[in-house]
């Protein structure tokens, strides 16, 4: 593990991000230094070498649902660097893996931005009540899951104002409340799956996913 993190803490690194993210998933994968969340550290780590190599300005690539949609072929090629010392395959699904990732990413930011585009036109139907309810859907935009009591703080809006502006989103069908009016937490209708209740293409995230489409 010590001669792990010499190579991650390297001042003049020799191999490229991507290579140097795919050895080091392979080695603390093998290491499994610890009793538990090996797994998800492993994966975590490779989103922090490629921020830390200024690779990703933020941490928005996550390769969960890649190794588990390939599961049998990911442990494999682990096991083959193993036994056999086969990098350059594993290599290979690594690329591979990152690629079709970053573009499932990106598909999914255009799909987010097209989607807040045309909740702010139907917005903008509400008249006089539009610029209140835009605020409130602008917080949405960075959290899916909100309680009325926090919006009204990020936006610096009274309490009537935000339940105001909450209940014409409930009306335009942007926003549902998800605990039976006990708690007052509402949620975006399409930002969220509604399987695992996470992020649009949870995998996206490094969260239990379901693996299905937003809103399915």
């Amino acid at each position: 593990m010590g001669a792990l993190e010499t190579y991650l803490h390297a001042r003049t690194p020799q191999t490229a991000a991507l290579v140097k993210a795919a050895l080091a998933h392979a080695q603390f994968e093998t290491i499994h230094p610890f009793l538990d969340g090996n797994g998800r550290i492993g994966r975590l780590l490779i989103t922090l070498i490629l921020c830390s190599d200024k690779i990703l300005s933020q941490p928005l690539l996550y390769l969960s649902l890649y190794f588990k949609s390939h599961r049998e072929q990911y442990y494999r090629l682990l096991q083959n660097v193993r036994e056999q010392g086969d990098w350059e395959a594993w290599l290979a699904f690594f690329f591979d893996g990152v690629h079709a990732t970053a573009e499932g990413a990106v598909n999914t930011a255009q799909r987010l931005l097209k989607l807040f585009a045309d909740d702010r036109e139907r917005i903008q139907t509400l008249g006089r009540n539009a610029g209140s309810a835009l605020q409130v859907h602008h917080e949405f935009q960075h959290r899916p899951f909100l309680p009325a009591a926090q919006i009204m703080e990020a936006e610096s809006l009274t309490m009537p104002t935000v339940n105001k502006s909450l209940s014409n989103l409930l009306t335009l069908g942007i926003i549902r409340e998800t605990t039976g009016g006990q708690r007052g937490v509402y949620t975006h209708i399409r930002h969220t799956c509604r399987s695992c209740r996470t992020m649009p293409d949870c995998y996206l995230m490094d969260w239990p996913y379901c693996g299905l489409s937003p809103n399915s």
